[in-house]
């Protein structure tokens, strides 16, 4: 591996990681400019190594995971997230690559204040509201429909007759079956404030900011609490029958307020880009006369069918960018750095500072990145330091106040043994992180287990990183028992790797007796330890922590070999050869079946009685991917078949689903009530389908 794979593989499974602490845990470890400038830089890399691009790539599909523990439902259209620019030139550089995709056809822009707040999605159906449901992993969201009727400013039914007779431009036309808008629930300033100090006056911990705020209380299972909150909606995206509602952006805005819903009132028409540039320096400076978040300013493209030219990558749309306004910066005292070490071993040193007020949130913690950043930054233990919200996210240490320096600056050495487990640490010569090598080291162990009980992998709920904690730390007897040397008595761990998860059924007197479990809770984690065994082949292949091999991939090669063991008998060739499988990822892949430790894991988890084949009804053909590296396109409404049928039928004979017409396109799908997709693919000439033909392309009787 060279040293380009060498980066995009690490920061592909950095990005993962960091997914799965953002939209799993909620409780995210770097700022989210930190995040955006990994998934830059794999862009980057990835367009000039095209040929290194693979299907399980973050920048290959829409990120992230929903929430546990509430109804799920899934979005007619993906709710994808939005690129960012951090630059006025960046800003020009993507007015410029919309001109040259739009091939010379007219369109202007739209700019919108960007709400710092939680994304949602409301549905009504003949004009009222039916189901509120959050962004989720942009897939699918959590149902929280209850919640969101207590939200003043969100109509429960929808007016047939202007709001705003005075500034209409156009009549309101008759309301189609459904019609879903979207938008950024929030929470105004004030009111934040307000919860907060009751949060604080009752000895609870206050929210760090609005918008967690917003996304904790949405989430709240007592509807009458949030109501209590003051939550508020701004709506700025229209669909009627799932498709664009109308054809510019500036007419759904004003549709929208036309019909009782609340869009912000801060958007500008702008025919140019000099235009847009000069509505973002404005809100620069008035921003902070708002009495709620805004980061930036969203552009998009306001011509719908412009749009549907120009069309989306695996997680967001070309015709749209996030101008993210410039960062903003404090001071305050380095009082302590600490090291963490993650799920690859990759120690990362952490800044603890004296609390500082940035941007409307209280600071404590930063990350120092790596060695190399350390040592560049010239850091000292009592220096101060600028602290930076380059995307008024979370914080990170820009540079160091060598002015303010006194004599009692203390130099900061990276550590030269793991500090979990005390093995020396290792730093490849072309890479910028050290690593801790030992295998079994416990921060790794712990983040293994978390990893692998994940909802994306077994799905064990209930098993969090407290409970982890816990369960691999060495345990004192609680009568306190003396050995004969007169040492207190050391119990070994319950568990030292993700199979001894099977054997703790065993241990359930222990398991009931650490902190906070009690008979109930321990009962309720076996039984969902013991559902596990039956997740399949996909989440166990991904719960397992293959080098590149994500969600989709694993999903990839359970349909593709149909149980474990075939799989792990496939030669480097059979696993290149499998669509969307590249030959780093078959190497990787045939390295880790290599591995005798990976034998005797895969070994013990068979003997625990996990299931190692893909869950198929008795009887069941084999699928054949008659659909193999085909793209699909669907519109429209079915006849028989729901639009996720569809698509899971088409994914699970090889092909892929795409949410835009393009050259790239092979088929369209469409069905009654059929939008602009099926005209764009009539220009295009691409071959169209009915639900019957799919369905005789995809199960040939010969």
């Amino acid at each position: 591996m060279n040293k380009v794979e060498g980066e995009i593989a690490e920061l592909r499974r950095e990005i993962n990681d960091h997914d799965y602490r953002y939209y799993v845990l909620n409780a995210p470890i770097v700022a989210d400019v930190e995040y955006d400038a990994r998934m830059k830089r794999l862009r980057e890399l990835e367009a000039t190594h095209p040929e290194l691009i693979t299907s399980d790539s973050p920048t290959q599909r829409v990120s992230g995971q929903v929430t546990e523990g509430v109804e799920r439902h899934a979005h007619k259209r993906p709710m994808m997230s939005l690129d960012n620019s951090y630059s006025i030139d960046e800003l020009r550089a993507w007015a410029k690559r919309c001109e040259k995709l739009a091939g010379g056809r007219a369109f202007d822009y739209i700019a919108e204040l960007k709400i710092d707040g939680l994304s949602l999605s409301l549905v009504y159906e003949n004009g009222v509201l039916v189901r509120g449901v959050t962004r989720g992993d942009g897939v699918q969201g959590d149902v929280v429909t209850n919640n969101v009727r207590t939200i003043r400013s969100v109509p429960l039914r929808l007016q047939t007759e202007p709001i705003t007779p005075q500034s209409s431009l156009f009549d309101v036309p008759a309301q189609p079956l459904e019609v879903e808008t979207r938008g950024e629930v929030y929470l105004p300033r004030a009111v934040f404030e307000k919860i907060n100090r009751e949060l604080t006056g009752e000895g609870e911990q206050p929210f760090a900011n609005p918008r967690n705020a917003a996304s904790g209380t949405l989430r709240m299972r007592d509807p009458q609490i949030v109501a209590e909150r003051g939550l508020d909606m701004f709506c700025y995206q229209l669909f009627f029958d799932g498709e664009d509602a109308l054809p510019t952006q500036f007419e759904a805005l004003e549709w929208m307020k036309r019909v009782g819903l609340k869009v912000n009132p801060h958007y500008h028409r702008c025919q140019s880009i000099e235009e847009v540039i000069e509505f973002c320096n404005e809100w620069g400076e008035k921003r902070f006369g708002l009495n709620y978040d805004t980061d930036g300013i969203v552009v998009k493209v306001n011509q719908v069918a412009i749009r549907e030219e120009l069309g989306s990558t695996g997680k967001s749309p070309r015709w749209a960018i996030a101008y993210k306004f410039p960062a903003q910066q404090v001071s305050t005292k380095l009082i302590d750095v600490v090291y963490q070490v993650g799920r690859t071993g990759a120690i990362t040193p952490v800044a603890v500072f004296e609390p500082v007020l940035l941007a409307g949130t209280t600071v404590v913690r930063a990350s120092l990145h790596n060695a190399d950043e350390m040592k560049r930054l010239g850091v000292r233990l009592n220096d101060y330091v600028f602290i930076e919200k380059s995307g008024e996210i979370i914080p990170q240490v820009v540079q160091v106040i060598t002015e303010r320096r006194t004599g009692e600056e203390l130099e900061l050495v990276f550590p030269t043994h793991c500090p979990e487990c005390q093995t020396e640490i290792v730093k490849p010569e072309d890479e910028a992180i050290t690593r801790c090598p030992k295998f079994d080291c416990p921060a790794k162990v712990r983040e293994r287990i978390l990893y692998f009980a994940a909802r994306r992998a077994l799905r064990i709920e209930g098993l969090g990183e407290a409970l982890v904690q816990q369960l691999t730390a060495p345990r004192m007897q609680r009568d306190s028992l003396l050995d004969e040397s007169g040492q207190e008595v050391v119990l070994p761990p319950l568990i030292r790797d993700v199979t001894d998860l099977y054997h703790l059924a065993e241990k359930r007197d222990q398991l009931i007796a650490l902190e906070r479990m009690g008979e109930k809770s321990a009962d309720n984690l076996l039984e969902q330890i013991e559902a596990s065994k039956q997740a399949g082949l996909a989440r166990l292949l991904h719960g397992l922590d293959i080098r590149h091999v994500g969600e989709r991939t694993a999903q990839i090669l359970a349909n593709q070999f149909g149980s474990m063991d075939k799989l792990a008998a496939a030669s480097v060739e059979e696993l290149s050869n499998v669509f969307e499988i590249g030959d780093i990822m078959a190497v990787a892949i045939r390295e880790w079946f290599d591995t005798e430790r990976n034998q005797q894991l895969l070994a013990r988890l068979k003997e625990a009685g996990v299931r190692m084949e893909v869950s198929r009804a008795e009887g069941e053909a084999e699928i054949v991917r008659f659909f193999e590296g085909k793209q699909f396109v669907l519109t429209g409404t079915l006849p028989t078949l729901k639009r996720d049928d569809a698509k899971a039928f088409i994914e699970a004979r090889g092909g892929r689903v795409n949410s835009s017409v393009s050259k790239k396109t092979d088929f369209v799908v469409a069905g009654e009530e059929a939008g602009s997709k099926l005209d764009r693919a009539q220009e295009l000439g691409i071959p169209i389908l009915d639900e019957a033909k799919l369905l005789e392309l995809g199960e040939p009787t010969n």
